[in-house]
């Protein structure tokens, strides 16, 4: 008789928690999310013969794990939860709970191919470090809508305060991340190329290279997908639904979007033209921005992967 060894495993994340499943055996357990949890985790996956793991990205709480588990040699792959959700509904599975989940994202990595494209861990440090920039701008912007509504001038100024206090802070940090990124000469030329695409400003150009560690090698889809500003199909027969976008990675879309109204309004022609005719064509004001901020990653894709700036007219 021939034992199948279980070569994969799935895990679900909680913040201080982690529940592992093993596809094909009923074998479940739960440990801490802590450096100690991962060492046992990876002992134990060892010993099941598990090579390929699988893992919800989860709000970040998953980066530990992930980490351990790749520099001890296990294939990992980050699953976005719209791919496991939309799992879930092909087997009719509406069941959840956390072992349940993890036993659903083994099933999942089972029959998924792992990115041939290795994790950079000098982006993934800088990635933590423009959260926090991010979290920054987030908490000007309250800032400002509460301003909005304060007439009294002491408190006024205190807000003022405040918000000016937070700006330094953003454009110090800010300048902190390019430095370090500039500090390895790939990067830095990876940055350069998608400064060179008009509409693209130092922000939004540290967004796209730490948040997309494939830029230049996938293809356009496939970047437009993971920034989640992919137009999906709502067609039924003769039915013809609106298109809309989902999942993706959330924080880059959103600074997509943010550079794309400037850029299609000003700064790049190609843009321009774009808006324009999506709306002569009928679009919506936002449908049209974000047809224009799927078109911003692509050309940062596609510059990167030639090895040249921006043209004019580049054939796309």
């Amino acid at each position: 008789m021939t034992q199948t060894i279980t070569q994969v495993a799935g895990i679900d994340t909680a913040k201080h928690k982690l529940d592992i499943a093993l596809h094909g055996q009923s074998k479940r357990w739960q440990i801490e999310n802590c450096v100690s949890g991962w060492r046992d985790l990876a002992s134990r996956l060892a010993g099941a013969g598990v090579n390929k793991v699988g893992i919800e990205a989860t709000g970040g709480y998953e980066s530990g794990v992930v980490a351990y588990l790749r520099g001890a040699g296990f294939v990992v792959l980050l699953l976005q939860p719209l791919q496991v959700k939309n799992f879930a509904k092909s087997r009719l599975r509406r069941a959840k709970n956390d072992a349940l989940d993890a036993e659903l994202i083994a099933a999942y990595t089972a029959q998924a191919e792992p990115r041939d494209i290795a994790p950079d861990a000098r982006l993934t440090g800088l990635a933590g470090q423009l959260t926090f920039v991010e979290q920054t701008e987030e908490d000007i912007a309250r800032l400002k809508i509460r301003l909005e509504h304060i007439g009294e001038p002491q408190q006024r100024r205190l807000y003022l305060r405040d918000i000016a206090r937070l700006q330094a802070r953003r454009r110090a940090e800010l300048k902190r991340i390019a430095a370090l990124l500039r500090q390895h000469d790939d990067l830095a030329r990876r940055l350069a190329l998608v400064l060179s695409i008009p509409g693209i400003g130092e922000r939004t150009a540290l967004a796209i290279v730490i948040r997309m560690p494939e830029l230049g090698q996938i293809s356009r889809e496939e970047a437009a997908a993971l920034a989640g500003l992919a137009p999906f199909d709502n067609d039924s027969g003769k039915h013809r639904g609106q298109r809309h976008i989902a999942g993706g990675r959330d924080r880059l879309r959103r600074s997509l979007y943010a550079a794309a109204l400037p850029a299609s309004f000003r700064w790049n022609a190609a843009l321009i033209d774009l808006y324009r005719r999506l709306m002569a064509r009928g679009k919506a004001h936002q449908a049209a921005l974000i047809a224009c901020a799927r078109k911003l990653i692509v050309y940062a894709n596609t510059v990167v992967q030639r090895g040249t700036p921006w043209i004019k007219s580049p054939a796309l």
